[in-house]
């Protein structure tokens, strides 16, 4: 596995992919979050209690810069056949997006664009956060696993 990371990031381009992946995704999730506040001034909080919501914020940023780099690097190997390729780009984004869980601010719109639906989605997805995150965590485990294999079996390089 060590080997295929060192494959893929060998190159320049996977790196800073990487990385502008993981800057703008982990600020993101923290500013929905609420850890991050921009008014009157930024300001990061971390209360008491949440650190484990904190941490898996950037666990999951983590993993979504290691696995869509390394996707994207599939890609490209693989242009001809698209029916290999998409279950492990489809699992980066869902489990990216399920780590975009918690609402916070942003809550407040869902409630009074869609109601009462939209009142039980956001109380379901505050209240289930931290599993809601877990899953997503297994997702892109799951696609790393698979990515790593796809790799080792389609680009012939001996571990």
């Amino acid at each position: 596995m060590t080997n295929t990371i060192k494959f893929v990031f060998s190159n320049p381009k996977y790196v800073v992919l990487s990385f502008a992946i993981f800057i703008p995704m982990l600020i993101g999730l923290l500013i929905m979050s609420e850890y991050i506040f921009l008014e009157p001034y930024v300001v990061s909080h971390l209360p008491r209690g949440t650190e484990l919501g904190f941490s898996l914020i950037v666990i999951i940023s983590a993993l979504s810069a290691l696995v869509l780099p390394m996707n994207v690097f599939r890609i490209s190997i693989l242009k001809s056949s698209t029916r290999k390729m998409s279950g492990g780009v489809i699992g980066s984004f869902v489990g990216a997006a399920a780590g975009a869980c918690s609402c916070g601010p942003i809550g407040f719109a869902v409630i009074s664009t869609f109601g009462s639906v939209g009142a039980t989605a956001t109380s379901f997805l505050t209240n289930y956060e931290i599993p809601l995150r877990t899953i997503a965590i297994g997702v892109l485990v799951i696609t790393y696993f698979t990515t790593v294999k796809s790799l080792k079996t389609e680009c012939k390089f001996d571990p």
